[in-house]
């Protein structure tokens, strides 16, 4: 005769009570009000430090009441779940009240008669005018810096990872590195220094390319070389037993499967030198009107215009600059989704 086991049907005791889901958010609310009071009652006035001092309180209120519910043990890990939310709200708060307040004041003069003219004869306290030889001088002289940091960078990081070895790369290393955290003025004066005052070329946009590549160098050997860390050695091996050169491998395996990451980082460097003022500020100069040739005469560029607009006081010429700013981030943003495109075009493909 078999017995069926006796199953305990009773709740189990073992896990305690604990917060509901929606508990972050009252305390949330109820620490942005208690700022808010506070901010009033002290006379602050400025929505920001009502904002810090909110997700203070949003911190210390979340570890207070999980510990009194939940334990001390699991208040600790509701606490590092809210330093994350708060750092999040940190970084993005900012970057998204840029965005608006450059969306919100650049589109006042921001068409395409103003995409399609120079400044020319126009004056800063004048309205009108636009942008185009900005524009020109900023495509051509990212575009030669990145066709000349580009191929050094990537041949630099294909020595480095595939062929580097002892003192040479050690050195290359460290000057990549040292690179890395140059001032974009420091590079500027090095380029004034040998190519304007020594060698006497004069002042152009190929005289600020080259401020721009210097800058732009670093950052592709960095992306390029982590990116050729992460392909796995199998594959090297794989090609190189069917005995194929290591060259071709690197030509035919390795680049074409890092390719993806590869392009996002040059589209990186080129963001970040096409924001830079201080090397076209030294180096190109600027003009009111379009000069299309790099080589020869100054030249203007987006940034160097936006300095140039907003430093007159004028209300039109503040219209203008901002302007000009929504420009550039666009720019910017259309570099980046170009990028992934070619990325995942590019990206080797896997079959089943």
């Amino acid at each position: 005769m078999s017995t069926a086991p006796v199953t305990d049907k009773r709740p189990s005791t073992l896990r305690g009570a604990s917060l509901p889901k929606w508990s972050p958010w009252a305390i949330a609310a109820g620490s942005l009000v208690v700022a808010v009071v506070i901010g009033l009652a002290g006379g602050l006035d400025n929505k920001v430090q009502w904002g810090l001092i909110a997700a203070v309180l949003f911190v210390l209120g979340t570890y207070g009441i999980a510990a009194r519910v939940e334990g001390r043990r699991q208040a600790k890990d509701r606490i590092a779940t809210a330093l994350v939310w708060v750092c999040f709200l940190v970084a993005v708060v900012p970057l998204a009240s840029l965005i608006w307040e450059t969306l919100k004041r650049g589109v006042k003069v921001l068409d395409g008669y103003f995409l399609s003219h120079s400044m020319g004869v126009v004056a800063d306290a004048e309205t009108g005018g636009g942008i185009y030889h900005a524009l020109i001088g900023t495509l051509e002289q990212v575009g030669i810096a990145a066709l000349i940091a580009v191929p050094v960078g990537v041949l630099t990081a294909v020595y480095l990872v595939e062929y580097g070895r002892g003192k040479l790369a050690k050195a290359v290393t460290f000057f990549v590195d040292v690179m890395t955290g140059i001032p974009s003025i420091v590079a500027g004066l090095f380029i004034l220094s040998f190519w304007i005052l020594i060698l006497d070329m004069g002042y152009s946009g190929f005289a600020g390319s080259l401020a721009l590549a210097i800058l732009m160098m670093p950052v592709v050997v960095r992306s390029t070389e982590e990116m050729l860390k992460l392909v796995p050695n199998e594959l090297r091996e794989a090609s190189l037993a069917l005995g194929v050169p290591k060259w071709r491998t690197i030509l035919k395996v390795v680049l074409p499967t890092s390719i993806g990451g590869i392009t996002t980082g040059v589209m990186l460097a080129v963001a970040r030198i096409t924001g830079e003022t201080a090397p076209v500020l030294l180096l190109v100069w600027g003009t009111n009107f379009i000069n299309t040739n790099p080589f020869k005469d100054p030249q203007a560029s987006l940034p160097l215009y936006i300095y140039q607009q907003y430093a007159t006081g004028q209300d039109a010429a503040y219209d203008r600059a901002w302007a000009a700013a929504l420009t550039l981030i666009a720019f910017v943003m259309i570099l980046n989704l170009a990028a992934r495109s070619i990325a995942r075009w590019k990206a080797p493909k896997t079959g089943r």
